[in-house]
C-alpha cells in the first residue's frame, strides 16, 4: 500500500510547477490521469534538445506514474468525459491562467456545485485574487519579484537567476501539501475545497531568514557569492585540485577543523571565538583558511559515498518509445506506505482507449467514433 492508493487525480497542468505537483501525488500512491490536447500534448513534450528518441528529457522528468488522456477540452464532445471522469476523482489539479478553467465550465465553483468532495487545486503565477490575478507568470520573473535573484551571485556582481527553476518546483511543493492538508480537512468534514498556490507567494516564502533579517534592519539583503550572511566558515574555497564547499554550523566543529588543518591557534584568536565572530570578522578568517586548502586536494577534505543509489534516488524505466531511461527517484521515504516509482512517463494518448473503457466504459465503437471526430486521441 501507498499513502494515497485509491485517489483519482485529474491533472490538467502543464510544463513544471503543476507536472511536478501531480507527480509527487503518483508516487504517493494516487492514480493520475494527465489530461493533454489530442497531437499536441504538455508543452514539455517539444522542449529540447535533449531528446530521448521521440521524447523531450525535459517531459520525461516530472511526469513518471502517470496516465496519458489525448482530450480536447472544447470539443462538444469533451463534456460527458469529463463529467463522468469527475464523478470518480478525488482531486483535480490545474495550472491555467485563472478565468481560463472557468471559461471552459471547469472553474472550482461549478466543480465543487456538482463534485463538493473534490479538492480543487490551482497553481498560477500570482494567485487567484489580487489585483494581478489575471497575469501570466513564470519562473524566471517570479525569481526576480520574488527576491530570490537580489541575493543570489556574488558579491557586487550581477543577480542571478537558480539554475533550476525553483520557484516552479516550491511552488508544486507547497500545491502538494494544501492537497493533502485539504485531503485531512475532507475526512473530517466530507468536504473538498479550493486550493490557491501562487508562484509569487512560494518564491517568497523561501526567503524565510532573509526576509526576517530585512524586517529587523530595514535593510535588502545583499549577495554573497556561496557565502552564507550568518555563518562562517560557510563557503566555498579552493582546494589543489578545485573547489569544494564548506559548512562549518558551530563552534565545536570550528575548533575541531582548525585542529585538523594543524591551526589550533585559530581556534583560540578572539576574532574567531565565536560564530558571531567570525561572522564580522570573516574576510580575515577566509585569509588564514584559503592557504591552508590550497595545498590539499578535495579527496583529502571531503568524503564522497553513493548515498543518492543507497536511497533509490536514481530509477532506471522502460519507456515506450525512448526505451531505458533513467529518472529522478522521490525523497520521501515513509517506513510503512512508501512511495514509488512504478512507471515511466505515458506517450501522448497512451491510456485514452483504457480510460474511456475500463473507467467509463465506452465501446470499442463509440471510442472510434469520439477519435474520428476529434474529441479524444
Amino acid at each position: 500500500m501507498s499513502p494515497l492508493d485509491g485517489l483519482l487525480v485529474l491533472d490538467f497542468s502543464r510544463v513544471l510547477a503543476g507536472p511536478y505537483c501531480t507527480m509527487q501525488l503518483a508516487d504517493l500512491g494516487a492514480r493520475v490521469i494527465k489530461i493533454e490536447q489530442p497531437g499536441r500534448g504538455d508543452d514539455t513534450r517539444a522542449w529540447g534538445p535533449p531528446f530521448v528518441g521521440r521524447e523531450s528529457a525535459y517531459f520525461l522528468s516530472v511526469n513518471r506514474n502517470k496516465e496519458s488522456l489525448a482530450l480536447d477540452l472544447k470539443h462538444s464532445r469533451a463534456r460527458p468525459i469529463l463529467d463522468a471522469l469527475l464523478s470518480r476523482a478525488d482531486i483535480v489539479v490545474e495550472n491555467f491562467r485563472p478565468g481560463t478553467m472557468e471559461r471552459l465550465g471547469l472553474g472550482s465553483r461549478e466543480v465543487a456545485a456538482r463534485h463538493p468532495r473534490i479538492v480543487y487545486c490551482s497553481i498560477s503565477g500570482f494567485g487567484q485574487t489580487g489585483p494581478r490575478r489575471a497575469e501570466a507568470g513564470y519562473d524566471a520573473m517570479m525569481q526576480a519579484e520574488g527576491g530570490l535573484m537580489s541575493i543570489t551571485g556574488a558579491a557586487g556582481g550581477p543577480p542571478f537567476r537558480l539554475g533550476v527553476a525553483i520557484g516552479d518546483i516550491a511552488t508544486a511543493m507547497f500545491a502538494v501539501q494544501g492537497i493533502l492538508a485539504a485531503l485531512v480537512a475532507r475526512a473530517r468534514d466530507g468536504r473538498g475545497q479550493q486550493v490557491d498556490i501562487a508562484m509569487l507567494d512560494s518564491v517568497t516564502a523561501l526567503l524565510a531568514y532573509q526576509a526576517s533579517s530585512a524586517f529587523a534592519t530595514g535593510q535588502t539583503p545583499g549577495r554573497l557569492g556561496n557565502r552564507h550572511p550568518s555563518i562562517a566558515p560557510y563557503d566555498t574555497f579552493a582546494a589543489a585540485d578545485g573547489d569544494f564547499v564548506l559548512s562549518v554550523g558551530n563552534d565545536d566543529q570550528f575548533q575541531r577543523l582548525v585542529r585538523v588543518l594543524g591551526r589550533p591557534d585559530l581556534g583560540a584568536d578572539p576574532r574567531f571565538a565565536t560564530n558571531a565572530d567570525r561572522v564580522v570578522n570573516y574576510d580575515a578568517l577566509r585569509g588564514d583558511l584559503s592557504p591552508l586548502f590550497a595545498s590539499r586536494t578535495r579527496q583529502d577534505l571531503a568524503l564522497a559515498d553513493p548515498q543518492l543509489a543507497a536511497r533509490e534516488m536514481i530509477v532506471p524505466l522502460e519507456h515506450l518509445t525512448a526505451g531505458p531511461i533513467r529518472v529522478l527517484g522521490t525523497p520521501l521515504k515513509l517506513s510503512d506506505t512508501p512511495a514509488r516509482v512504478r512507471t515511466p512517463p505515458p506517450v501522448l494518448g497512451q491510456h485514452t482507449a483504457s480510460v474511456l473503457r475500463d473507467d467509463l466504459g465506452l465501446s470499442e465503437s463509440e471510442i472510434l467514433a469520439l477519435q474520428r471526430d476529434g474529441a479524444v486521441a
